[in-house]
């Protein structure tokens, strides 16, 4: 076909592998599932966190009562709904979304913190404990503002 004069690809056509257009999530699904793995991460390294602070509360335990398959899961779905939020937010508010999300997450430990009395009143006045959440709060905001 050297004779043959082809227009090249352009539009919507440009870069469609096989006639089929590319998925893509919305923003909110986005955050979702920003959020879920986010909380999974957490999730995952609090055994590594709890030896280096030296406090052994595990919110994943806790939610999944003493079960970390059922808390992760809890877990996960708690940041589902926390991506959720955060990009309803996100909408409304001129702020770079990774500063956002960080001081979303920390307002959230701060404020929640007093209830930790329900969990074990001795963690209220730890400051280790404290210190423990504050990490992994910062650590769901960063990746959930990276990833979202």
């Amino acid at each position: 076909m050297p004779d043959q004069h082809l227009q090249s690809a352009c539009g919507a056509v440009k870069g469609v592998p096989f006639g089929h257009a590319p998925k893509r999530m919305s923003r909110r699904t986005r955050a979702a599932a920003a959020g879920a793995l986010a909380a999974v991460a957490w999730g995952l390294q609090e055994p590594l966190d709890r030896r280096f602070f030296g406090c052994d509360h595990s919110d994943v335990e806790f939610l999944g009562r003493g079960r970390r398959s059922v808390g992760l899961l809890v877990h996960a779905a708690n940041g589902a709904l926390f991506g959720v939020v955060f990009d309803a937010i996100r909408q409304r508010v001129d702020v770079d979304q990774r500063r956002l999300a960080l001081g979303l997450a920390l307002a959230e430990n701060v404020a929640l913190w007093p209830s930790i009395v329900l969990v074990d009143r001795r963690l209220l006045t730890n400051p280790r404990a404290f210190a423990q959440a504050t990490y992994r709060h910062t650590l769901f905001g960063v990746l959930l503002g990276r990833l979202a």
